[in-house]
């Protein structure tokens, strides 16, 4: 182990029927469809890019950086230990050496666990400090969609197009700065991740 470790529309049918003209003159036309209405926001950049998300992205990163430090630190004493061992390896009886590699591997295997026990951690804390922040953005997407009488909004990672007047990004990011009040209701936060980890984290 050298290297170091760091989410529609409705589509509607229209089925024609030949009628006589009485029948069109007693009954009346059908409705139209109605159409539904749809917007979109890029809600990772939404909760990331107001000035509690770069908040939050700072504290994050402050503390990975010192769990970060302390784990490499272990790693390159480990790798040290090796190449000592190697080095050694002509000095020492054949079952001595097995048991300094025995030793030396079972205590990479050690840190390799609290390498991934720190990454579930740190996924934690991302969730933990974002998570409000989320539910303060989906407020003022159910306010926006209230008010302009959207049907949808959706994810803007998750369509290859729309136009840029449909994406509500800027205008989320703009009345969360602005501290306009959102609707109180809470919005659970998406499963896994709500923002990239720190650059640099450990795999």
């Amino acid at each position: 182990m050298h290297k170091k470790t760091t989410w529609v529309g409705v589509l509607a049918a229209a089925l024609a029927l030949s009628v006589s003209p009485s029948l069109v003159a007693q009954q009346p036309a059908a409705p139209a469809p109605s159409l539904t209405k749809v917007a979109v926001v890029d809600i990772q950049r939404a909760v990331m890019e107001t000035e509690d998300g770069l908040r939050a992205q700072a504290q994050l990163k402050k503390y990975f950086d010192r769990r970060q430090a302390e784990l490499n630190g272990r790693q390159e004493e480990l790798l040290k230990k090796k190449d000592d061992l190697e080095k050694q390896s002509k000095l020492l009886s054949k079952e001595a050496l097995a048991r300094a590699m025995d030793d030396w591997q079972r205590q990479m295997a050690e840190l390799q666990q609290v390498f991934q026990s720190y990454n579930g951690e740190l996924g934690k804390k991302q969730n933990e400090i974002t998570a409000p922040i989320y539910a303060r953005v989906s407020g003022y997407l159910r306010k926006i969609a209230k008010k302009d009488g959207y049907d949808v909004i959706l994810d803007r990672q998750a369509v290859p197009y729309v136009r840029s007047e449909l994406d509500l990004t800027d205008l989320v990011i703009s009345m969360y700065n602005s501290g306009e009040d959102a609707p109180a209701e809470p919005a659970p936060a998406p499963s896994g991740s709500a923002a990239p980890a720190p650059s640099g984290a450990a795999k």
